[in-house]
């Protein structure tokens, strides 16, 4: 035989009328719908914020679930620590148009548009192959196959940024070495 105060939980068993009495005070149902809305909105707001502020600080917990896991990270990382001729190509392409509508009488205008805009496209076309082919093998060196699905053109999109617009915030200085592990 068990002695009952080893054997016990410390307290009696409810009866079925306080469990249930219990489990309705737990779900407190709101009075109507717009409080439950309320309810609902605070909710929302408080994860917004906590997200917001992981991707200022790179908090990976509360990042949104497209920025998390070591993966992405490594991609942001590799990214970020180098320079990008694509993350120009929005500030060039601006100027060229700039260039193309104020000085469209000039001689000099059109002709510094038409041979500046292959240059910038050609650019940043070499620029992304090299970032994709470096990427791709230090993927490969570091995670599984099915784990990189989708990191090329997370890197690719990201390394279109200007540095100071990328959220979440880069993390490495550029030209910093990547770490062992992620």
């Amino acid at each position: 035989m068990v002695d009952e105060t080893e054997a016990g939980k410390g307290r009696a068993t409810p009866s079925r009328k306080q469990a249930e009495a219990a489990r309705k005070k737990q779900m407190k149902v709101p009075v109507s719908r717009k409080d439950q809305a309320k309810r609902e909105r605070v909710v929302r707001e408080t994860v917004r914020e906590k997200q917001r502020e992981a991707l200022k600080t790179g908090d990976d917990k509360y990042l949104p679930a497209r920025e998390q896991g070591p993966v992405r990270k490594f991609c942001r990382d590799y990214v970020d620590r180098r320079w990008n001729f694509a993350e120009f190509l929005l500030p060039f392409l601006l100027v060229i148009v700039v260039l193309g509508f104020v000085g469209a009488n000039q001689p000099w205008s059109v002709t510094a548009t038409f041979v500046a805009y292959p240059f910038v496209i050609v650019g940043t076309i070499v620029d992304e192959f090299v970032l994709v082919r470096g990427l791709r093998r230090q993927l490969a060196a570091r995670f599984k196959a099915d784990e990189i699905r989708g990191s090329v053109g997370y890197s690719v999109l990201r390394s279109t940024q200007l540095r100071r617009f990328r959220l979440p915030k880069p993390q490495v200085k550029r030209g910093e070495a990547l770490a062992e592990r992620y």
